[in-house]
């Protein structure tokens, strides 16, 4: 048996990195009614060198993007972390968390629970982690964990790996397998499929990625969806 997961980073308010993206979860719901998703969700998102917003989208500030995030199926959709403002301002739209020491790292998760929390999210988000394009340093990791953090969602490429330190322990990660078109689909006993709500990316979960993505479900033998915490415990 293969548990499968398929996950889907940056769903946030900013217009091109939305919950239209769910739209094409429910295609999937329609055709594979047990299918789980697991939605990472930066707490205020704020890209600054390419597809740029003027301030960061606080989810304070988007009360209804915050209802659609509640009213989501316990079923099919479980919610987790990817960073606070997801990059480093003016430096980068992503590795937010990739080379920081404890302390630093610990100030942006509070920030990103506060934000949580002050959004009237912190009953639906799950104590699950991904770190903006995977990088995350050691010390963060740590601080992750002692943050209350309970599942980092991972990679094993070299380019995040090396970040890791040798820190990313079995007992509370779950790597990527594919992310198409980068990594073609394909079926292990632990299939983290990953894809991006940013339009875009090449990674998007557009009406194509999704009719490839049912197809190769279709001809999958011996499948259970999981959601994260099945996946590491399974």
């Amino acid at each position: 048996m293969s548990l499968v997961n398929i996950s889907i980073d940056d769903v946030s308010p900013h217009p091109l990195s939305s919950m239209k993206v769910v739209n094409r979860c429910y295609e999937l719901i329609n055709l594979f009614p047990n299918i789980k998703f697991t939605l990472f969700i930066p707490s205020a998102y704020w890209r600054t060198v390419t597809q740029t917003t003027k301030k960061p989208l606080y989810l304070t500030e988007h009360p209804e993007f915050c209802e659609k995030i509640k009213t989501l199926d316990a079923k099919n959709f479980e919610v987790g972390f990817h960073g606070h403002l997801h990059g480093i301002p003016n430096k980068s739209n992503n590795d937010e968390v990739a080379y920081l020491k404890y302390d630093e790292a610990s100030s942006v998760f509070r920030k990103m629970i506060k934000t949580i929390s002050d959004s009237g999210l912190a009953d639906t988000f799950k104590p699950i982690f991904r770190p903006p394009a995977w990088r995350m340093s050691d010390q963060a990791i740590q601080a992750a964990i002692d943050m209350g953090i309970e599942i980092l969602a991972l990679s094993k490429e070299s380019y995040a790996k090396r970040t890791y330190n040798n820190r990313d322990k079995k007992e509370y990660t779950v790597y990527e397998t594919c992310n198409p078109p980068f990594k073609s689909l394909s079926l292990s006993p632990k299939t983290e499929i990953v894809y991006h709500a940013c339009e875009w990316d090449k990674n998007y979960l557009s009406k194509e990625k999704t009719k490839e993505l049912a197809s190769f479900l279709n001809k999958s033998k011996d499948v259970k969806f999981a959601f994260m915490e099945d996946m590491l415990n399974g």
